[in-house]
């Protein structure tokens, strides 16, 4: 299994003429996986090698500006770049509570009609992760009368005595997110790779002595 990580922004605050804002990807055996999504994400892309229709997974650490504004103009672009698929998987993205609401209004406000599905996982955090003044609590947003026609996606809350969050699992890899503290509720995301036996002919090595 290969991996590479491309920096397509190191800045905070906003993107400058030389530095784009919080947005990097990490390719894996064909897909791309976007973690962050600043304002001129879209344009570092254009730069870079990297097709923004690769992306198959996005995932946001928190809920400040320069890490996610950059988000509706790219699943737009994602959208002009791809071709209707009844049988495509959607693009799952990942994210703080709160996160869907914002996609989903964002893209009905400005008419925008995406040609792939997508779900967000939303990451219900704690108290704890925040100074008490800044913490909201978004759990309400899009639950009662809220569209059906919205995203579909898991809501995802951290167990008694639990300290990670189980995003996904497969044979290789385990894709776990964690609890940081920030001004506002933060997450770190965490790809870790499975031990890997070895494959050694061992009947032969006993042969050899």
């Amino acid at each position: 299994m290969s991996m590479d990580i491309t920096f397509l922004g190191t800045g905070s605050a906003y993107p400058s003429p030389g530095r784009g804002a919080s947005a990097l990807v990490l390719r894996r055996e064909g897909e791309c996986w976007l973690f962050d999504c600043g304002e001129g994400t879209q344009t570092q892309l254009m730069k870079s090698h990297l097709r923004a229709g690769r992306i198959t997974k996005i995932f946001i650490t928190h809920l400040h500006g320069d890490h996610f504004f950059g988000l509706p103009g790219l699943l737009c672009t994602i959208s002009l770049q791809s071709s209707p698929d009844p049988n495509r998987p959607p693009v799952d993205i990942y994210g703080p509570l709160g996160l869907r609401d914002f996609i989903w209004r964002s893209l009905e406000l400005s008419h925008s009609q995406l040609l792939f599905p997508y779900a967000v996982h939303e990451l219900v955090p704690t108290r704890d992760q925040c100074p008490a003044s800044e913490f909201r609590d978004f759990s309400c947003w899009g639950r009662e009368g809220g569209p059906a026609q919205g995203p579909g996606g898991r809501t995802l809350c951290l167990g008694p005595g639990e300290s990670s969050y189980l995003l996904e699992e497969d044979e290789q890899l385990v894709l776990r997110a964690f609890r940081l503290f920030h001004r506002i509720p933060s997450f770190g995301f965490v790809v870790e790779e499975k031990p890997r036996p070895g494959k050694l002919n061992v009947q032969k090595l006993k042969d050899l002595g």
